[in-house]
C-alpha cells in the first residue's frame, strides 16, 4: 500500500517542507498531559476531551493575557474522534463530545484571533486506539484543511517502525497539495533508535525525539538530559522552521515546586523549544502564570535566530546552557542546579566557561526580572546562588 505513494514522493512536483510556519518555536497550549484521554462527560464534564474543554482554554488564552504574549495555538489530541470513520472513509468527531464537529470549532477559535491544531496517528490506529491515517493520509489531510485547521500533531503507534521515514515525508506532501499552511509536528524521531534528523527536518516543522512528559521533577530532569547530551547533534537542525519539542509545559500542574516551575520555562527558553502549555487554565496559580507570561523568557525562546541553546559545561550537579540571541554578539544562559539539598549552591564561574568570549565584556541581567547582575568578561568570575532544582536564566548584552 506504501509503494505507489513513494512514487509519488519521488517523481511528484510539490516540493519540500517550505510552508513558512514556526519561523520562532510555536507557542499554545495542548490536551494531552493535563486532560489525557478521558471521554466520560457525562461523569467529568469539565475534564472530559470535548468541544467544551477547547472553547474553555481558547476563551481564557485570549482574557487571561495569554494570547497577547504569543500564546495562539488550541491543539486537540488524541481521543476526539469517533470510533469508526463515516460512510466516505473520512475521519468523524465524537459526535457526543463534539456535538458542532470540528470546523465549528475551528470556526470559534479563529474568531478568537487564534488557532486550532489536531491530533491523528501513522499507524492503522491512534495510540488511544482511534482511526489512524495509514492508507488515508490524502484524504485525512485535505478533511483538515476543509475543517480550517491550522496545526497537526501526527503519532507513530500501530505501524512498522520501517514505514516511518517513508511515511511523514508523504503526509507532508499531502498537506502541501491542500493549499492550506498546516504546521507539521511529527512523532518520526521518538519511534527510531537512529534518526535520520536532516530528513526529519526537511519535512517537519517540529518533532518530539523524546518520551512523553509527565507531571514530575524526574520527567522533566530526563528530558533536559537528554538535550543535554544532544546525541546524534539533533540541536543543529533546528533553527527558523524547524525545531526540536521535549513536549510540553506542565508549569501549573501539580508536580512541580515553583523553583523547578522556573527550571522549565528556562530550560524550554534556552532549547528553542515550542512552549505548547498543558495544564488547566482555568484553575492555575498566580505565580505559574506569572512564569510562563514572562516576556524575558519568552523574548529568549523566540529570538528570530532560532538557535537551539546547547550545554557547554557541567561539573556534579551544576548544568551550563548557552543559547545566542539578537543583537548577534549577545547569549542568553543558564546555570543549572540538579542538587537535592542543601541551601543552595555557591557558584562562582569564569565568564568564558559561560560562553561569553569578547573581550570587551558583557552586562548581565536576570533574564526573568531584567535586573542587572554584573559586568562579565571572558576571565572575570559571575558569582551567585543557586538553589536546589533551582536556575539562573540571564542575558549577557555585548559591551562595545
Amino acid at each position: 500500500m506504501i509503494f505507489p505513494l513513494v512514487i509519488f514522493v519521488i517523481i511528484g512536483s510539490v516540493r519540500g517542507l517550505n510552508n513558512g510556519l514556526a519561523r520562532t518555536p510555536p507557542m499554545g497550549w495542548m490536551s494531552w498531559e493535563r486532560f489525557r484521554c478521558i471521554t466520560d462527560c457525562e461523569h467529568d464534564k469539565d475534564n472530559c476531551i470535548s468541544e467544551k474543554l477547547y472553547m474553555d482554554m481558547a476563551d481564557r488564552l485570549v482574557s487571561d493575557g495569554y494570547a497577547a504574549v504569543g500564546y495562539e495555538y488550541v491543539n486537540i489530541d488524541d481521543c476526539w474522534m469517533d470510533m469508526k470513520r463515516d460512510e466516505n472513509g473520512r475521519l468523524q468527531a465524537d459526535p457526543k463530545r463534539f456535538p458542532n464537529g470540528i470546523k465549528a470549532l475551528a470556526d470559534y477559535i479563529h474568531k478568537k484571533g487564534l488557532k486550532i491544531g489536531i491530533y491523528e496517528d501513522f499507524g492503522t490506529h491512534t495510540c488511544g486506539g482511534y482511526p489512524g491515517s495509514k492508507f488515508y493520509m490524502e484524504l485525512d489531510a485535505a478533511t483538515f484543511a476543509s475543517w480550517g485547521i491550522d496545526s497537526l500533531k501526527l503519532d507513530g503507534c500501530y505501524t512498522d517502525t520501517a514505514d516511518i521515514p517513508i511515511g511523514y515525508p508523504i503526509m507532508e506532501q499531502f498537506l502541501n497539495l491542500t493549499g492550506r499552511p498546516i504546521l507539521y509536528s511529527c512523532s518520526w524521531p521518538a519511534y527510531l533508535k537512529t534518526p535520520n534528523y536532516e530528513a526529519i527536518a526537511k519535512s517537519c516543522n517540529i518533532w518530539r525525539n523524546y518520551g512523553d512528559i509527565q507531571d514530575s521533577w524526574d520527567s522533566v530532569q530526563s528530558i533536559i538530559n537528554f538535550y543535554g547530551k544532544d546525541s546524534g547533534n539533533f540541536s543543529g537542525v533546528a533553527g527558523p522552521g524547524n525545531f526540536n519539542d521535549p513536549d510540553m509545559l506542565i508549569i501549573g500542574n501539580f508536580g512541580l515546586s515553583y523553583d523547578q516551575q522556573r527550571v522549565q520555562m528556562a530550560m524550554w527558553a534556552i532549547m528553542a523549544a515550542p512552549l505548547l502549555m498543558s495544564n488547566d487554565l482555568r484553575n492555575i496559580r498566580k505565580e505559574s502564570k506569572d512564569l510562563l507570561q514572562n516576556k524575558g523568557a519568552i523574548s529568549i525562546n523566540q529570538d528570530p535566530l532560532g538557535i537551539q541553546g546547547k550545554m557547554i559545561y557541567s561539573i556534579g550537579k551544576i548544568q551550563v546552557w548557552n543559547k545566542p540571541i539578537t543583537p548577534v554578539g549577545n547569549f542568553a544562559f543558564a546555570i543549572l542546579n540538579f542538587g537535592d539539598g542543601g541551601p543552595g549552591s555557591q557558584i562562582s564561574v569564569k565568564g568564558a566557561t559561560l560562553g561569553l568570549v569578547d573581550d570587551h565584556g558583557y552586562n548581565v541581567t536576570d533574564a526573568f526580572t531584567g535586573e542587572f547582575k554584573a559586568a562579565v568578561k571572558p576571565n572575570s568570575y559571575f558569582n551567585l546562588t543557586v538553589v536546589p532544582s533551582g536556575v539562573f536564566l540571564g542575558k549577557a548584552y555585548l559591551l562595545k
